[in-house]
């Protein structure tokens, strides 16, 4: 229980602060497969598609040494993108516009030395992407158990 509401708390104050980057980001001390499946889980339960996950720690592991750079950012770091044609059709005819934020995308990251893992996406603007922030929002909080 301690282990619960230390990470409880911790996701409460990561999600806060971060919304200010541009991001929001939860934190856990979960596993990072044990997050990413949680994250696959939520997304395929609520009968979307994973279009494509970039495995963007991997790259830029492997193009490390090729930019001249010695610097190792994640232990683990993929981008999941994903689509809702009923979401994406709603919010594009209020604003044909809005397709800039289509796919849509939630990281799952470990930095490199660290114990903790972060999920999270971009916070969109306000009006009607807000709907597609609360759904994201609700499949990050599932990957990380809340």
């Amino acid at each position: 229980m301690k282990k619960f509401l230390s990470t409880v708390a911790a996701l409460a104050i990561a999600g806060s602060a971060a919304a200010d980057s541009g991001m929001i980001t939860y934190t856990t001390t979960d596993s990072f497969d044990d997050v990413a499946f949680g994250l696959e889980s939520a997304i395929l339960d609520k009968g979307l598609v994973i279009d494509w996950v970039s495995h963007v720690g991997e790259m830029l592991e492997r193009t490390r040494g090729d930019v001249g750079s010695d610097k190792v950012l994640y232990s683990a770091a993929d981008v999941y993108q994903f689509c809702s044609a009923t979401l994406s059709r709603k919010v594009m005819e209020a604003d044909p516009m809005n397709i800039q934020y289509c796919p849509y995308g939630i990281i799952v990251a470990q930095l490199d030395g660290e114990d903790s893992v972060m999920v999270g996406y971009r916070s969109f603007p306000d009006g009607p992407m807000k709907e597609v922030e609360a759904l994201l929002d609700e499949l990050v909080r599932s990957a990380v158990g809340q």
